[in-house]
């Protein structure tokens, strides 16, 4: 039975209203519990081999981190009003309490802890996160927004939910929005002026023209031309840089959080995995779905880049690192280039040899960790960031034309994830399934052992993935498949309480699953979305006792990045 308007209004506002209070005293961690979150992030060193590159990129590299450096600081504007103040008088505090409040802010950028639901490890700020961070105002509801953007023109409309748009009151009961460009101006103009610096040092004319339309969008708030430059980049430096993914805002999914990767080219990993794009319209064609719903043709082949990271900030940069990303958001630009994938292998490699071997040995029978490979953890995240290129994208609901994104709102990033990690596997198996027919041999194992492995690793970076936090959009979108195939005996729990892949039934349960996600985006079905989110993205008691388990074991790492800080030196 639908609830009445006001009543539910009233009940959206009090959960507003509890969200903003100040976190209680006596819900603040300790010092001793402080360092006890922390240490859940195992501090990592990274350090890249630079010597290959020439003189005049190596200029340009200390600029490129100069730069993103400063989205540090505009995405910690964005999470919240306060973030800076706050994070200055951290930097001031002396006691070994405060040391501990300030290496805690620093790996979440924010007093919230990313793997506990955002609540606060600082007393005198909101309990928990606000749902829509600092994109919009703390007191307004959903209901407002969407009200509001309902009476506006069109084009009104477009700017309204644009990534780069920052919302606010005008007046009393009015809304009007602010661009990018100008809330964040300081700072962007910072940025830009040493972009440009860069693209001056530089002897790679595609990387001198990415950093030119970049600085150039900063200012503008136009990141077409700069997202179509960024896909043509064929540089041994790689930079991604600007506002990105809306995982941020968690009340309507649409505003982008600045972030920024810089990362050294792995020019021999990079050829060897360019071997899958060919066939990524065959694997379209062949998806788990309705013929109607696959794309007759695909964009441009998506590129694939292998890199090591010399240095992330801003949203790139806090709780769980980010181990690839498949850039850019703009449909416009997918549809014209497709999309770029890029593979962060150096911080792969730490996650797999610090988190996932641990993990493995508490949760697999003794038989089964044998089989846990970095070569399938490190393809299946190949195929993860290939998937979401493929799948709906463009899509007609109700005779409008739209997308996944747009109706699946703040519900999208962890239907997106889970379908991307899912349609990976069943590409993958495909590809092995016809890896004679593609040539695929020599860089896809697809044997019966390659198999067993590719699942399960699978398996064991599913505990890794949803100890992130249902709050997460990749740990609540893991919960999903691992609950779903759970209930499909393709993951079997052992009487010890362990976990295993039955074989002959974990390629069905990956089929029908993949054809659940994506007809949930082909038809834009957010109550379906919703329920199917409600009803696997929890945490079972069986699954509860393996996490239990791991409580010792870092949930990921905390990076320290040598190069970066040897080439230009950062604040902490």
């Amino acid at each position: 039975m639908k609830m009445p308007a006001v009543l539910s209004a009233l009940i959206l506002m009090c959960a507003m209203c509890i969200a903003s209070s100040p976190a209680k005293a006596s819900q603040i961690p300790d010092r001793a519990q402080l360092e006890k979150m922390s240490a859940r992030f195992a501090p990592t060193r990274i350090q890249v081999d630079i010597s290959g590159l020439s003189a005049g990129n190596r200029q340009a590299l200390g600029k490129l981190i100069e730069a993103a450096r400063i989205l540090n600081d505009i995405y910690m504007r964005q999470l919240w009003s306060g973030d800076q103040a706050l994070y200055a008088r951290l930097q001031k505090e002396r006691t070994p309490l405060g040391r501990a409040r300030l290496h805690y802010f620093w790996i979440n950028k924010s007093p919230w802890d990313d793997l506990n639901d955002f609540k606060a490890f600082i007393a005198g700020v909101p309990e928990r996160k606000p749902l829509g961070a600092n994109f919009y105002p703390e007191d307004m509801t959903r209901e407002q927004f969407e009200s509001w953007v309902k009476a506006l023109p069109e084009k009104d409309q477009e700017q309204a939910k644009s990534f780069f748009t920052v919302i606010r009151w005008q007046s009393k009961g009015k809304l009007t929005w602010i661009p990018y460009s100008q809330h964040y101006r300081p700072e962007l103009e910072h940025a830009a002026a040493l972009l440009r610096q860069s693209a001056t040092l530089t002897d790679n004319a595609s990387l001198r023209k990415f950093l030119m339309s970049r600085a150039a969008a900063f200012l503008s708030n136009d990141y077409y031309q700069s997202d179509l430059d960024w896909m043509d980049l064929d540089s041994p430096l790689d930079i991604t840089i600007g506002p990105y993914e809306t995982y941020s805002d968690e009340l309507l999914g649409y505003k982008a959080a600045f972030e920024a990767y810089v990362n050294l080219r792995d020019e021999k990993e990079t050829q060897k995995l360019a071997a899958f794009a060919p066939h990524l319209q065959e694997i379209e064609n062949n998806l788990p779905e309705a013929p109607q719903y696959r794309r007759a043709q695909l964009g441009a082949l998506a590129p694939i880049r292998v890199v090591d990271e010399i240095l992330s900030a801003g949203d790139g940069a806090h709780g769980v690192q980010t181990a690839a990303y498949n850039l850019p958001n703009d449909e416009r630009v997918v549809q014209q280039k497709g999309s770029k994938r890029v593979m962060l292998k150096n911080i792969q490699e730490a996650k797999f040899q610090t988190v996932l071997v641990p993990i493995s040995k508490r949760v697999l029978t003794p038989a089964e960790q044998k089989d846990v490979s970095f070569e399938m953890f490190f393809t299946h995240t190949v195929a993860h960031e290939l998937m979401h290129g493929l799948g709906p994208q463009q899509i007609k609901v109700q005779g409008r034309d739209t997308s996944p994104r747009q109706e699946l709102k703040e519900l999208y990033a962890a239907i997106e994830e889970a379908k991307a990690d899912v349609t990976g596997l069943f590409a993958l198996q495909y590809m092995m399934d016809h890896s004679q027919q593609m040539g695929l041999g020599s860089v896809l194992p697809s044997d019966a052992a390659a198999q067993r492995q590719l699942y399960t690793t699978f398996l064991a970076s599913a505990f890794r993935s949803i100890r992130f936090g249902l709050n997460e959009a990749h740990g609540r979108g893991t919960a999903v498949q691992l609950n779903y195939l759970l209930d499909k005996g393709g993951f079997v729990v052992n009487r010890d309480g362990t976990f295993s892949v039955d074989m002959a039934k974990i390629k069905e349960a990956v089929r029908d699953l993949d054809h659940e996600f994506l007809t949930l985006e082909a038809e834009g079905n957010y109550a379906g979305a919703r329920q199917m989110l409600e009803h696997y993205g929890v945490i079972r008691p069986e699954v509860q006792r393996a996490l239990d388990r791991l409580h010792d074991i870092p949930v990921d790492i905390e990076p320290l990045f040598v190069t970066a800080d040897e080439l230009a030196p950062g604040k902490k």
